[in-house]
């Protein structure tokens, strides 16, 4: 059995953290978009809310899919999100041919 290197992290295999910014220097800090905060899933179980700011470590797309999973019928239904997450990702890959997770932090920061 071959031994492998260590792989890049991508968002659903498919979106690479790497050659994301955030160009607000004031969200920096709480946009969790760097090599530490990436995950291959949006779905980490993690206790974000235990400590005070630490969910400003959360990865910024799990913080989307968890916003998703509110209002009565969608609560606790996390893989619906998680799905509805990759499929409009990919809608958005196809029609503005960027990467996904770009697209949504520019849209964090022009909020």
């Amino acid at each position: 059995m071959a031994v492998t290197g260590p792989q890049e992290i991508k968002l659903f295999g498919k979106w690479s953290y790497d050659d994301v910014e955030v160009n607000d220097i004031s969200l920096e800090d709480y946009i969790a978009v760097k090599s530490k905060n990436a995950v291959f899933v949006p779905h980490t179980a993690g206790r974000y809310q235990k400590k005070r700011f630490r969910k400003a470590q959360c990865p910024i797309v799990e913080r989307l899919t968890t916003s998703l999973m509110q209002h009565g019928r969608n609560n606790g239904k996390k893989m619906l999100a998680v799905r509805i997450v990759r499929h409009a990702f990919d809608i958005v890959h196809l029609l503005t041919d960027s990467n996904p997770i770009q697209v949504l932090v520019d849209a964090i920061i022009n909020r």
